[in-house]
């Protein structure tokens, strides 16, 4: 899983914290090499934790598997290929007719290849995301001394 660390607000910023935009989508899934088959899925921002987007993979069964995903690489990805290990993204492909953008996430048990429409995931990053915390901007919003004293050990 390609986890980010939550974090904290800085108290000047002028966004509220929580503020956020969600995308839902049905996407293709391909599980090994099973059938793909549709699944409804929710991308996320929130400003709460900017550097990240929520991924949200609803299976038939009900269950909610949680995904956080750089939102730069997903950015990224929707322009050329990206991603290391356990997350892997590549942008459509005119050339073979794929019109979604695809992304492979990686598990202990399991490999899953996602087939997601690009235009609405490009558009809703570009109007909603980077409207919330334009990119470059992610750091501004994290209060960097609460930070640093989460990782620095108390007083001897």
């Amino acid at each position: 899983m390609h986890l980010l660390p939550p974090y904290r607000h800085h108290p000047e910023h002028h966004h509220q914290p929580g503020d956020s935009t969600w995308l839902d989508l049905d996407a293709g899934l391909t599980i090994g090499n099973a059938r793909p088959f549709g699944l409804p899925l929710r991308f996320g921002y929130d400003t709460a934790d900017p550097f990240a987007l929520i991924l949200d993979l609803r299976a038939p069964t009900g269950t909610v598997t949680v995904w956080r995903l750089s939102r730069d690489l997903v950015w990224e990805g929707l322009q050329q290929p990206t991603g290391l290990g356990d997350v892997r993204i590549w942008p459509p492909c005119p050339c073979h007719n794929r019109p979604d953008l695809r992304i492979t996430l990686r598990g202990r048990q399991s490999t899953a290849l996602l087939d997601i429409p690009a235009q609405p995931v490009r558009r809703w990053l570009a109007t909603r995301a980077f409207a919330l915390v334009p990119q470059g901007a992610e750091a501004d919003l994290i209060d960097w001394d609460t930070e640093l004293n989460r990782l620095l050990p108390g007083p001897a």
